[in-house]
């Protein structure tokens, strides 16, 4: 199975329909007046936290919906039909996209946050980020209302690449279907993943926003991934064994797991323990006795709790993620990420480590 990211075309993006934008995602402009702009626009709406309070979740167009017909007039009929195609249509919703589901279930959280510190910022905050003109944002706004999502925040950037709004956003994640762009936010130190769209999908929770992750090289370093591409899964055993009292090196998604935790310690301070609704999961082909304890004692060090870890010592990870049913799955192999799609789960790629350098070979994948 060979899987193409929920992308918009073949070789020029459909989004880049204008000069980049003048800003570059620095300016010092005051929230305040923003929101005090927006308090007397429409009905009331809960506020966007400031983007230093929040846990800021950006996502691409292209992930949060689906565009594929778009895609089709573009690469048929070039870029003028394309925005004419668009705003002939800005008044017909796109269907929902792999991200869809996790944004919903963020948004679960926020409300159950609100409910618990009704004067609280620490939220999750989403800020969808398209490649588009400004024209193709009226149909994108109305999509938006029409499946009553809370997204007031938009990088529209014409073509121009988005990091730069990234990091003024504080962004915690970056979800999108631009493998490219995915690469330079983590060059930057920005959390990221591109998603996948898997043909068949299960059903996920509703009350709870359930996050799987790979170990080495998505919360972790590839440092012992480098040593089993390297030496062999002997010497991988070896290694962890021998160094099983000394911290892994943190991973690209460290950062986002702390975020959630942080999250979860607000419900847990509430009574809410056993009723979070936010539950996240290891799921590593690592195996327990021999190479487990370095992972655990790592997490521990950290300060951050997993809620469930699953070692599968190589087993598939596909069934597993089946039953935990997650709004998203991230690894750093797509090996991985086409297993999970396979069995319906939501997955991301983060391209990062040694491991993109190697293609998998079956049997020999019990170092992550």
């Amino acid at each position: 199975m060979s899987l193409d990211p929920v992308k918009v075309m073949k070789g020029q993006d459909p989004m880049a329909l204008s000069s980049p934008l003048a800003s570059n995602g620095d300016s010092k402009a005051s929230w305040e007046e923003s929101e005090g702009f927006c308090d007397g626009l429409g009905p009331k709406k809960p506020k966007s936290p400031k983007p230093e309070n929040a846990v800021t979740i950006a996502v691409s167009s292209r992930v949060l919906f689906r565009t594929e017909k778009e895609q089709k007039v573009f690469e048929e009929k070039g870029v003028e039909e394309y925005i004419k195609y668009q705003m002939e249509h800005e008044n017909e919703p796109f269907a929902p996209g792999p991200a869809f589901p996790f944004v919903k279930a963020l948004e679960t959280v926020n409300a159950r946050l609100r409910e618990l510190y009704p004067d609280s910022e620490e939220l999750f905050d989403i800020v969808l980020v398209t490649y588009n003109h400004a024209h193709v944002g009226v149909r994108l706004i109305n999509t938006i209302n029409h499946h009553n999502l809370f997204i007031e925040r938009f990088c529209m950037t014409g073509g121009s690449s988005p990091i730069g709004y990234l990091k003024a956003w504080h962004t915690n994640l970056y979800l999108s279907a631009d493998a490219e762009k995915v690469q330079e936010a983590l060059a930057q130190g920005i959390a990221a993943a591109t998603m996948f769209m898997p043909e068949k999908q299960i059903e996920v929770s509703e009350t709870q926003l359930r996050v799987a992750f790979d170990g080495d090289a998505v919360l972790f370093s590839d440092e012992s991934e480098r040593i089993f591409k390297a030496h062999g899964l002997d010497k991988f055993f070896e290694h962890e064994r021998e160094n099983e009292n000394t911290l892994l090196d943190h991973g690209p998604l460290k950062g986002f797991l702390e975020a959630l935790g942080k999250l979860q310690k607000k419900f847990y301070a509430k009574g809410h323990r056993l009723d979070c609704p936010i539950r996240t999961y290891l799921v590593t082909a690592r195996s327990a006795a021999s190479s487990g304890i370095r992972a655990l004692k790592t997490l521990r060090a950290w300060g951050l709790e997993i809620d469930e870890a699953l070692f599968l010592a190589g087993a598939p990870k596909g069934p597993m993620l089946e039953k935990i049913r997650p709004h998203i799955y991230f690894d750093d192999q797509m090996f991985h990420v086409e297993g999970a799609v396979e069995m319906g789960t939501i997955a991301a790629h983060v391209p990062y480590g040694i491991a993109q350098k190697y293609p998998h070979k079956k049997g020999t994948n019990f170092a992550k």
